[in-house]
């Protein structure tokens, strides 16, 4: 049987909406299978800083809780839990519909603290120089990784697509494997947006490994 599916390169890369019959304006929530409240709440509210903002059962199965966390900006990280259930740190299994990880934005300027919180925390981390951003990377309580990143520039929300796929242009042109940060820079000079460099760690790129 031949496979006639399209191959990524194929399908282009642009910040323009699609002509789709569904138009998405946002990320509302993403919801996990947690373990127990009490370790949920010690990793996303206690070290990574998210307030808890509901709590109520699960309304497709009353037997579990649904805790929201807002992660700081509005966007909402919820879970099902269970007190009866025990939280399990060994890596999860990854495959097709699984979930990779979950990054989430921290302060450029607070990045060494973040790192040493997490040291101090007894949370083994990696950090990586990711070309366009910088990144610790841990797990939590159920081994789920959990990536940290922040920006190397200020980028507007509101035209972040936009630069990504304007940096991704220039990557293809300049033939490089993947977008460094020079692309970033050079994306913003030509959209005439105006941005500091955050001062960050010297880490090693992750590439490969």
């Amino acid at each position: 049987m031949t496979d006639d599916r399209r191959p990524a390169t194929e399908f282009d890369v642009t910040a323009d909406r699609p002509d789709s019959p569904v138009q998405v304006t946002g990320t509302d929530h993403i919801t996990l299978v947690g373990s127990n409240a009490e370790d949920t709440v010690a990793f996303y509210r206690d070290l990574l800083g998210m307030p808890l903002v509901l709590r109520q059962p699960n309304l497709d199965d009353p037997s579990q809780t649904h805790l929201f966390f807002d992660t700081g900006d509005g966007r909402i990280l919820t879970f099902f839990v269970s007190d009866d259930r025990q939280s399990n740190p060994n890596p999860q299994r990854t495959g097709v519909g699984a979930v990779h990880h979950l990054s989430f934005s921290v302060d450029p300027e607070r990045f060494v603290e973040v790192r040493e919180a997490l040291a101090d925390a007894g949370r083994g981390y990696n950090e990586f120089d990711r070309g366009i951003f910088h990144s610790l990377y841990t797990r939590d309580h159920n081994g789920l990784v959990v990536e940290l990143a922040t920006d190397k520039f200020e980028v507007p929300d509101d035209r972040r697509g936009e630069v990504l796929a304007t940096a991704q242009r220039l990557r293809e042109e300049d033939g490089a494997e993947y977008a460094e940060e020079r692309h970033l820079e050079a994306a913003l000079e030509e959209l005439g947006i105006e941005t500091t460099r955050h001062e960050l760690p010297d880490a090693e790129s992750g590439v490969g490994e």
